[in-house]
């Protein structure tokens, strides 16, 4: 049986007047249906670059990347979501209309997909706002809304390209949990990146390190916690945790 995703020896190389830049060489690595993956690596190595590749918006230069065994191309169209570093609230619209945005671009706001988008957001506490702006919310009910307009899609796949960057500290932490575990209930395969090595190692069932540019596999670490109902929070305080990052940091600080 084919992987859920598979990277097959793909590389990147951007081309301007000035010349080329190799961003991606070599890239291999395979995701499993419901698995949360985490992309990290040193500032300018490709991560994003390699969202945009998986998300569909570039094409590798070398390689491929399959999608249930066939070329992601040919279903790139309604089987992805993606998350960016900003929730991409519109002021102008309320939670609602921001949440059902997706449906009425794709001409998708049947009274089925509605039903959804209403379950999903009374179901992560965001019904009761529906009718607010996105300057009335914190900037973690406002991720949780952006996640919901993602979902309401029904992606298979979704790839958050450091989502919660905007947010302080404290908000981080709590918006984290809420995510994962609203991508674990909802059944998703996942792909975070993140700079933060704490955020990848607490969140991820792997973690994928990159090198310096241009970038290839340095090693995967899959992080594995003995605990009921796993949550990012309750990960930080394992035993394991520690041990983890720091593998992770004595991989990148060889580069």
């Amino acid at each position: 049986m084919p992987s859920f995703l598979e990277c097959r020896d793909v590389g990147y190389t951007y081309h301007s007047l000035n010349g080329e830049t190799n961003a991606l060489e070599h890239i291999s690595f395979t995701v499993d249906e419901g698995e949360f993956v985490a992309i990290v690596g040193p500032s300018g190595c490709g991560k994003t670059t390699m969202l945009s590749l998986l998300c569909g918006q570039l094409t590798e230069s070398t390689g491929e990347i399959l999608f249930r065994g066939k070329p992601l191309r040919e279903h790139i169209d309604f089987h992805i979501g993606y998350m960016p570093q900003q929730d991409q609230l519109f002021e102008w619209r309320n939670i609602y209309g921001n949440v059902t945005l997706g449906l009425e671009i794709q001409k998708k706001l049947t009274e089925e997909n509605q039903s959804y988008a209403r379950k999903l957001m009374e179901e992560y506490g965001l019904w009761e706002f529906r009718h607010v702006r996105p300057s009335q919310l914190s900037g973690g009910m406002r991720q949780r809304a952006a996640l919901i307009r993602t979902l309401v899609l029904r992606p298979s796949l979704l790839l958050l390209d450091e989502p919660f960057s905007a947010l302080d500290y404290q908000t981080r932490l709590s918006v984290a949990d809420d995510i994962y575990q609203i991508i674990k209930k909802e059944h998703k395969t996942a792909i975070l990146v993140t700079h933060d090595l704490s955020e990848a190692v607490s969140m991820a069932d792997r973690v994928v390190i990159l090198s310096k540019r241009p970038a290839t596999v340095l090693k995967e670490v899959e992080t594995t916690f003995e605990m009921e109902q796993r949550t990012p929070m309750k990960a930080r305080n394992m035993a394991g945790f520690k041990e983890y990052f720091n593998e992770i940091w004595e991989v990148l600080q060889c580069q």
